[in-house]
């Protein structure tokens, strides 16, 4: 599982980014919470369609949960049609990661529990 986030800085104590198609930079961790990329977003300025390219770059880099202060209709759409996983978020990106992954855990444990179909089969959790 990857997760990444909009932030307004280089590094895990950065707040989240107001604006998710804009946001300078994508910070995107692995499943226990560690930073593997930062990105520079190429969508940060210029003209429309910033949401549909971050969507389609983060599923380029295999992201499943994108995390954004506030994530527009647009964007919305693109990572509904990529099937990933969104959240709107404030705070630190650090927090909201740690919230996601508790959060992902507890689903996980959850569908073991019931013996549904694990949508994250590599995660690393049991039950």
């Amino acid at each position: 599982m990857k997760i990444a986030v909009a932030a307004v800085g280089k590094d895990e104590n950065s707040a989240i980014s107001p604006r998710s198609g804009r946001s300078k930079f994508y910070l995107i961790f692995d499943d226990q919470g560690n930073l593997l990329e930062v990105i520079s977003n190429p969508f940060s300025r210029g003209g429309g369609g910033a949401g549909f390219g971050v969507a389609k770059m983060l599923a380029d880099k295999k992201v499943d949960i994108v995390i954004g202060s506030q994530i527009g209709g647009h964007m919305e759409e693109a990572l509904k049609s990529r099937r990933l996983k969104y959240y709107e978020m404030a705070g630190s990106v650090k927090d909201a990661v740690a919230r996601i992954i508790a959060q992902e855990k507890e689903e996980y444990a959850n569908s073991s529990r019931s013996g549904g179909r694990d949508p994250h089969s590599s995660l690393p959790w049991g039950d």
